[in-house]
């Protein structure tokens, strides 16, 4: 059985934030500290968007009225799953348990070589 790298997309809500950044850092830590110990193993990095007009990357974070809304990027290695959407069900069951009430969505599942 192959192990596979799972890509998920997590939407993370900041209240009473003054920056772009404080919410992005603060966002990466409170999921950090829900990710440990059960989950420690997943890598947590800002998500980024391709502008539609310029193709050049843009944050995937917004601040209105003091409240951010946070795309993080998490990445999970899944050891030997029986096909790519298994690896991606268990990447996501393993997550959502420790980060109970996020949205999360799987961008991406690659085999390991």
């Amino acid at each position: 059985m192959p192990d596979y790298t799972v890509t998920l997309e997590s939407a993370w809500i900041i209240k009473d934030v003054q920056s772009l950044d404080d919410a992005i850092g603060i966002a990466i830590s409170e999921a950090g500290k829900r990710l440990n110990p059960q989950a420690k193993y997943v890598d947590v990095e800002a998500g980024v968007l391709a502008c539609p007009f310029c193709d050049r990357e843009l944050s995937s974070a917004i601040v209105v009225a003091d409240t951010a809304l946070v795309g993080l990027v998490l990445d999970m290695k899944v050891f030997r799953a029986e096909s790519p959407e298994h690896a991606g069900r268990i990447a996501k069951s393993v997550i959502g348990k420790a980060l109970r009430e996020v949205p999360l969505k799987i961008i991406d599942v690659q085999e390991e070589t």
